[in-house]
């Protein structure tokens, strides 16, 4: 499908993907070029999108992220921005923000003005009353599969800090043998999964369902 000409269902029919569910591919005009989702590929992805352009909330956003883009970078992931505005309103936002702020927003953003990435990623609010996706956050693997999805309103801004913990979280345990306590942080321990024998319980002992990687116990 493309940004631009691609048919879309009704409103009614949105969809809703879910943790595990190959993303669907794409190609549309983003700020930075022509881009295919399938062509990044062997990189995380975090697709996200914001409700408009020349906005307030979407604004703080947009310099939070630009701020910290390097470290996404150096963590082998893709900021993707996307609304339905047009490719015109994306780049004028940009220079806008460059303008009034002093900061380059380096990651693309897609233009998506027929909503047919929207509606296949479930962006659109079915009960909403204009085309405004939600603050919606869909994070890729680098096999194309989700991993996370986070759904804000369009009010409530997102936490930054906690979009680039939580992406370290999912690639700390992507080999799917270790797993992310409540708040873990990069540095911190992490969990193995409860023992699901009798035997694995009786040796493993009364901490059996909380066990810290790495502990002699484990």
């Amino acid at each position: 499908m493309t940004g631009s000409d691609a048919q879309f269902p009704d409103l009614d029919s949105h969809c809703v993907l879910k943790i595990g569910d190959e993303a669907p591919d794409f190609s549309a005009r983003t700020t930075q070029g022509p881009l295919t989702l399938s062509d990044l590929r062997g990189k995380w992805v975090m697709l996200f999108a914001h409700p408009a352009d020349f906005t307030p909330v979407c604004t703080s956003e947009f310099l939070s992220l630009s701020r910290v883009a390097d470290q996404f970078e150096k963590m082998n992931c893709v900021l993707l921005g996307l609304s339905v505005d047009s490719l015109p309103a994306h780049i004028a936002w940009v220079e806008a923000i460059y303008r009034e702020f002093g900061i380059r927003v380096t990651f693309p953003i897609v233009e998506d003005a027929s909503m047919a990435i929207a509606r296949a990623y479930g962006m659109l609010d079915p009960l909403a009353e204009n085309t405004a996706t939600v603050r919606a956050v869909h994070v890729i693997d680098p096999a194309g599969m989700i991993r996370a999805v986070v759904s804000y309103p369009s009010s409530v801004g997102r936490s930054v800090a906690e979009l680039l913990r939580l992406l370290a979280a999912l690639q700390a345990v992507a080999e799917g043998n270790r797993l992310a306590p409540e708040g873990w942080a990069p540095g911190e321990g992490l969990l193995l999964p409860a023992a699901e024998t009798e035997s694995e319980v009786v040796a493993t002992g009364p901490a059996w369902f909380h066990r810290v990687a790495g502990d002699a116990a484990s």
